[in-house]
């Protein structure tokens, strides 16, 4: 997964759901590295929440992409962020 373009990651999920294994292996993705330069918010939801789970993405272009650990795979939120990766380093390789 490219992550060079993160600037700001939103996870939220209910550990003993069916997102569990997804939200916990994007987390599991970001680096160190990424995390000094980019803003992580991680909200664990109590079993009997309500609230939807939630995997969204800002990049430094301002664009947001969410995902829905519960309703997707890791790989198919990987290829999504990545599709969106690939142009931005298209845009920066181009303007060198």
């Amino acid at each position: 997964m490219i992550t060079k373009f993160f600037s700001k990651i939103v996870v939220k999920f209910n550990p003993f759901g069916p997102e569990a294994k997804c939200a916990r292996s994007f987390i599991g993705l970001i680096s160190p590295q990424l995390r000094q330069t980019c803003q992580v918010d991680l909200e664990v939801l109590p079993r009997a929440s309500t609230k939807p789970p939630l995997l969204k993405v800002t990049f430094k272009d301002n664009t947001s992409m969410e995902g829905n650990p519960a309703e997707q795979t890791l790989e198919d939120i990987s290829q999504m962020l990545d599709r969106h990766s690939r142009q931005l380093q298209f845009k920066e390789d181009a303007n060198r």
